[in-house]
């Protein structure tokens, strides 16, 4: 069964072709620009070159539809034709409290979703566009719903809960949903493998650090409790958006600037964090080369950013009680040895030792590594976190009726012998340019 995923945000398309049978990803890619004019597709196939290709795409519908295109060409494709791809699983930001679980979308499902729009008004219209899209273009074949949120239903009400009007929740549906759900849930049941323990005897503190943001204490392999709240902007201080601030400043700033709710709606989530900080870089490579050039402002930055991360994971080591382990994901999780550091300094009193000469080599998305420092009762790992293989597996299970929540369902990557074939190629290459990283590589006892 071939399986197609996809992630639309308001101006891009983000794709995968998934293999079933095989468990091989066959391509990967996006197409930027979508409406905004200078569209461009780049499509990444295994073991071929990758192709860039500009085409406008003024809708969704045209982005879509030369991802097929391009997944069909004799040259580059990977697929004879688009009868081949017999799902389409999407990946959808705010269930609110309607979807805790991924779901197949039928007429009954889109017109819940649409309901949900002013709870993610930046997020939920382009997933709904990707939709509707994808079902334009390949009307015939079944569409797969991967809520972000779904993994965060466990949260007590202790966790979920603000101290506010309590008729907000009920009447409005305030309250904290939390974010990056497939992150979490992959990266969780990785780390139960690595740590050779039940996942539902596991406690974790999973820091997703990318342009998005957000940390997670997962208590028993459940989320018991994560950083990002009613909408994607509470928490960490990530690459634009501000994370926690003092809620007075948004009325100090309508009252002595002007501001109207959709002026502060838009610096907080779009000129804030780190870019707002040092009003020029919201990519932490940029402030990391600026840091290593002497800038103030770009070192405040990243110090800001670290001591975020780690307040945090001090709150969910007393929330938790007991620590397995550590865990850093997504891109700067992955890559910024600089941003881990600032997180782990200074917590040896919890238990928590990060080696030093071991993070700064530690920079691989093909390999799950160890940077736990010596006398360390907690471990610390880094995990290339993996979305669009939850996505393809909820599709699969959903669409051969194998499906269920995942405190009962095993996904086939927690078997200690699973391996991702593309990133085993590609950790090939990394050895050969860094010998280094096989000494980090944690194994599966």
């Amino acid at each position: 069964m071939v399986i197609l995923t996809l992630n639309c945000g308001s101006s891009s398309v983000k794709y995968q072709v998934y293999d079933w049978a095989a468990k091989n990803v066959m391509a990967t890619g996006i197409v930027e620009r979508v409406t905004l004019g200078g569209s461009v597709i780049t499509h990444k196939p295994t073991g071929k070159a990758e192709y860039v290709e500009d085409h406008e795409c003024p809708t969704h519908t045209v982005a879509i539809d030369l991802i097929l295109r391009t997944l069909t060409n004799p040259e580059y494709g990977v697929i004879e034709d688009m009868g081949m791809i017999k799902v389409v699983g999407h990946r959808m930001v705010h269930g609110g409290m309607k979807f805790a679980r991924s779901s197949l979308i039928d007429k009954e499902f889109l017109d819940t979703f649409r309901s949900l729009i002013d709870l993610a008004p930046l997020h939920n219209p382009p997933n709904l566009m990707g939709v509707e899209a994808a079902q334009a273009v390949l009307p015939n074949v079944p569409q797969c719903a991967i809520m972000d949120t779904a993994w965060h239903q466990t949260m007590p009400e202790a966790s979920f809960l603000y101290a506010i009007p309590y008729d907000w929740y009920r009447t409005h549906n305030v309250r904290r949903y939390g974010f990056h759900g497939t992150s979490f849930l992959y990266n969780a049941k990785r780390a139960s493998v690595l740590l050779g323990k039940d996942p539902f005897e596991t406690n974790l503190i999973i820091a997703h650090v990318g342009n998005g943001s957000s940390i997670n204490a997962v208590k028993n392999g459940r989320s018991f409790d994560t950083s990002m709240g009613m909408t994607p902007l509470e928490g960490l201080v990530m690459g634009t958006r501000s994370g926690d601030i003092d809620p007075g400043i948004i009325f100090h700033m309508m009252r002595s600037a002007g501001f109207s709710a959709a002026d502060v709606e838009k610096k907080l989530n779009k000129e804030s964090g780190v870019l707002g900080i040092t009003e020029k870089w919201a990519d932490r490579r940029d402030i990391a080369n600026a840091v290593n050039q002497g800038s103030h402002i770009a070192q405040v930055a990243q110090e800001i950013e670290g001591y975020r991360i780690k307040k945090y994971i001090g709150a969910y080591c007393a929330a938790l009680g007991r620590v397995d382990a550590i865990v850093f994901t997504a891109g700067v999780g992955e890559m910024d040895p600089d941003i881990r550091r600032l997180a782990c300094s200074g917590l040896e009193g919890l238990g928590i030792v990060i080696d030093p000469e071991k993070n700064k080599l530690a920079k691989c998305r093909n390999a799950e590594l160890e940077i736990t420092g010596k006398g360390s009762r907690i471990r610390i790992l880094v995990i290339p976190t993996d979305e669009e293989l939850v996505m393809t597996e909820d599709s699969y299970a959903l669409m051969t009726g194998s499906y269920d929540v995942h405190t009962n369902y095993r996904y086939y990557f927690q078997d200690p012998s699973y391996v991702n074939k593309v990133r085993e190629t590609g950790l090939a290459l990394d050895l050969a340019k860094k010998p280094w990283l096989k000494d980090l590589i944690v194994k599966a006892p």
